[in-house]
């Protein structure tokens, strides 16, 4: 019991940390994910960068995406003028455009500090903008996000990224927060990445989750090209410049703060740059740390279901749970990310499959106790109904004995007829015990060869003093000289039963008949009555237990119900069966169907 208690609870634990591993799991990963991530925000603070966004109304007012260049010319010299702390441009500059604007966006890129330009990873390698434009900037960073592959979702972005074997490229955000930051290169560990006095968890594929700040500042193209309009709001910040219109703009994403509505890539940088600048990162809690958990899990909803029981262990069961679904909430408050899925998975499958064990372990439990205490009791009306037999017996030789004058072999033969009974009242208790566990299995059948004969002799002879007192006449008829394997006492009983079930259900000055015969290799042993009988209905139920027939009842020799379901178990342990033939009010016809050998 303990190891198959123990092996469910294993196979919860396995089976959950397995579907962790399918997109099933992962998606309430990442829904989890989503709802922790705008529940925690970032705390308040100014933010550190602001957008130049060229959106639909700008791309209408400039004459389209051939005039883009010139027009982020200008704007670019007005930002400049304002002072900014870095630009990093997410527009592609791979290509040869209108020399007069190509000239003009040049020459507003040398003035323009800390310049960072996108370039994109293609088939062939780096898509980089063109020399003309690459030699004014002081870096150039890759515009790539991580969308999950399950939902398509973005929630990180790698911080590097590799085109062939050697050729890296970080960041446009990371490029851009170092050189806001007056930072060298970046120093490369294992573990993390440090920029200047920053340091940035990224151990697995350099990777960094995203914390989206509630609201970016953001001026469009057109604003920042009329005549006067003042841009203070880029002075000593981080300008992140590209195309956030909906026709022009391919890097469109949803992200756990989008609303149902992508957002451009421009501001998905953005918002990585934010992330880098207030050095508050989100950090992956180790695989071994989820295993642990569910093992935990598992442990503690199998111990509180095996030394406990009742509300007390449903309660601390619904603690478990509690805590299962609290442990990632707290842990991501401490910028720590803990997989929901699988611990709480494992925790709902322990606390149901402990707890229904134990349910059914009471049940059974409870019903084995109902089972042992309706054997007590059917033990105590078997022995109050066939001890009257045997003292009905005693009491009538008695009587025979002190009513009149026998003659001394007559007197001699009712004493030993007494001993007989008194002796076969001492072991009836031990008989029907016997009979018990034999139908729970406790018990094997003694192996012992006796006669037939001799046991129907036996059980007339015990018989007889009934039968006298209602004058009925006990005929045996020819028995087979046969030999039954099995246990003696148990067949003497089912006999003797079928007799005096017959004697008191006859009416006076009847016959009871015992036969036999050899059928192949059965013996078919008959007692005949000429009794009440039974029909059809009362026959199918006659080896129930506790069933009377109700004509047994208006007679007024109903016994317990049990001695006829007790010589079936008999027979049936013995091999054989019971057959009946009974009609109303012509007598019943009991035959046991039993393996034989012939006495040669």
């Amino acid at each position: 019991m303990i190891l198959g208690y123990w092996s469910a609870l294993a196979a919860c634990l396995l089976l959950a940390v397995a579907v962790s591993f399918t997109p099933l799991g992962g998606a309430i990963d990442n829904n989890v994910y989503d709802w922790l991530l705008r529940l925690n925000p970032p705390p308040a603070a100014a933010p550190q960068s602001a957008l130049l966004v060229v959106d639909d109304a700008s791309l209408t007012a400039i004459g389209g995406m051939r005039r883009l260049r010139g027009s982020l010319a200008q704007a670019l010299e007005r930002i400049a003028a304002a002072r900014p702390a870095a630009v990093a441009i997410d527009i592609q500059l791979a290509d040869e455009g209108d020399a007069a604007e190509d000239a003009q966006l040049e020459a507003a890129l040398a003035r323009t500090p800390n310049l960072v330009l996108a370039c994109d990873m293609t088939p062939g390698g780096w898509q980089e903008p063109l020399a003309r434009f690459r030699k004014r900037a002081a870096a150039v960073g890759h515009a790539h996000s991580r969308p999950d592959s399950l939902d398509m979702v973005t929630r990180q972005i790698p911080l590097m990224k590799v085109a062939g074997q050697f050729d890296r490229r970080w960041a446009l955000s990371l490029e851009a927060f170092r050189l806001a930051r007056g930072a060298g290169h970046v120093v490369e560990t294992p573990e993390d990445l440090e920029i200047g006095r920053t340091t940035v968890p990224a151990r697995d594929g350099r990777l960094l989750r995203v914390r989206f700040v509630p609201e970016l500042e953001s001026v469009s193209l057109r604003q920042a090209l009329a005549p006067g309009a003042p841009l203070t709001q880029f002075t000593g910040k981080t300008v992140f410049v590209g195309v956030t219109s909906q026709t022009a703009a391919q890097d469109r994403w949803m992200t756990p703060v989008s609303n149902g509505l992508p957002m451009p890539g421009v501001e998905i940088h953005a918002h990585a740059f934010e992330t880098l600048a207030r050095g508050r990162f989100l950090t992956d809690a180790p695989a071994t740390a989820m295993l642990v958990a569910c093992l935990l899990a598992a442990l503690t909803a199998g111990a509180v279901f095996w030394y406990i029981s009742g509300w007390p262990a449903y309660a601390a069961g619904a603690g478990l749970l509690a805590v299962a679904h609290a442990v990632p909430a707290l842990l991501f408050s401490r910028d720590i990310v803990f997989p929901f899925f699988a611990p709480a998975a494992t925790a709902w499958l322990a606390v149901g499959v402990s707890a229904s064990y134990q349910h059914f372990v009471v049940r059974r439990l409870l019903r084995k106790t109902e089972i042992e205490k309706g054997r007590y009791q059917q033990a105590i009306r078997f022995v109050t109904h066939e001890m009257r037999t045997p003292l009905t017996a005693i009491q009538g030789s008695s009587e025979l004995m002190g009513r009149y004058n026998l003659p001394e072999d007559k007197r001699k033969q009712i004493a030993e007829m007494i001993h007989s009974e008194s002796k076969r009242l001492a072991s009836m208790i031990r008989t029907f015990l016997d009979v018990e566990k034999l139908s729970a299995g406790q018990m094997e059948l003694k192996r012992e060869r006796f006669g037939v004969g001799e046991v129907v002799d036996l059980c007339l002879l015990r018989v007889s003093p009934v039968a006298e007192k209602k004058r009925i006449v006990l005929e045996r008829l020819e028995i087979p000289e046969a030999v039954l394997t099995g246990d003696r006492e148990l067949m003497e009983y089912a006999v003797y039963n079928l007799l005096t079930n017959a004697i008191k259900y006859s009416p006076a000055e009847t016959t009871v008949r015992v036969a036999g015969a050899l059928d192949g290799g059965s013996l078919r042993l008959e007692v005949a009555d000429q009794g009440i009988g039974m029909d059809e209905k009362e026959l199918k139920r006659i080896f129930t237990k506790f069933y009377r027939t109700k004509k047994a009842e208006a007679s007024g020799e109903a016994g317990t119900g049990i001695g006829l379901s007790i010589v079936e178990q008999i027979v049936t342990h013995h091999g054989g069966r019971i057959e009946v033939a009974s009609q109303p009010g012509k007598g019943s016809c009991f035959t046991l169907v039993l393996p034989a050998m012939h006495n040669s």
